[in-house]
C-alpha cells in the first residue's frame, strides 16, 4: 500500500515535480543504456539479459521469464552472447541435468566501464542521505516499482 503525505494536495507542485523528475529520469537511464548497446552493439534483449545475469547465474528459464522472450528466442540470444564471449553455459550443481547461464569476466568487465563510475557515484550521492531520507526513497522506490509492474501485468493481460 502506498501512504501518502495529505499536507500534501494530490496535485500540489512537489507531486508535480516529482512526477517529472521519475519521467526525466526513466528518459535518460534508457538513453544511456541505448546509447552504451549502440557501443557494444547489444540490442535491447541482450542488454536485460546481461543485466539480469548480474545478479547470479540463471537458467534459460528464469531468463525467458524475466526479460520477456519466449525459451527459442533466448536461446538464440545466449548462443549470440556466448559467441562473443559474454555468456557461459554451465552445468547446475545441483541438477546435473539443468544448464545455469552465467556472465563471463569480460562481460562484467565490458559493462563495467559504463556502469561502475555510476554506482560509486551514486553511492557517494546517497550517503549525503541521512537513514531516515534513506529510508523514504526506499518506500518510494519499492512503491513506484510495484505501481509500474501493476500496470505492466494488466496491459500484458489485455486490461489495459
Amino acid at each position: 500500500m502506498i501512504e501518502t503525505n495529505s499536507s500534501i494536495p494530490a496535485g500540489g507542485d512537489l507531486v508535480i515535480a516529482i512526477g517529472g523528475a521519475v519521467m526525466r529520469w526513466q528518459d535518460a537511464t534508457q538513453t544511456y543504456d541505448e546509447a552504451v548497446g549502440e557501443r557494444l552493439e547489444l540490442n535491447a534483449a541482450e542488454r536485460r539479459c546481461l543485466a539480469f545475469l548480474h545478479g547470479g547465474q540463471q537458467s534459460a528459464g528464469a531468463i525467458a521469464a524475466a526479460i520477456g522472450l519466449t525459451p527459442a528466442a533466448v536461446t538464440s540470444l545466449i548462443d549470440r552472447l556466448e559467441g562473443r564471449g559474454l555468456l557461459k553455459r554451465t552445468r547446475s550443481v545441483e541438477d546435473r541435468r539443468k544448464v545455469m547461464v552465467e556472465i563471463t569476466d569480460a562481460a562484467a568487465s565490458l559493462t563495467g566501464r559504463y556502469y561502475q563510475p555510476i554506482a560509486e557515484e551514486g553511492a557517494r550521492f546517497l550517503a549525503t542521505f541521512s537513514e531516515p531520507e534513506l529510508q523514504t526513497v526506499l518506500r518510494f522506490l519499492e512503491g513506484a516499482l510495484a505501481l509500474q509492474e501493476k500496470h505492466l501485468a494488466a496491459l500484458k493481460n489485455g486490461k489495459v
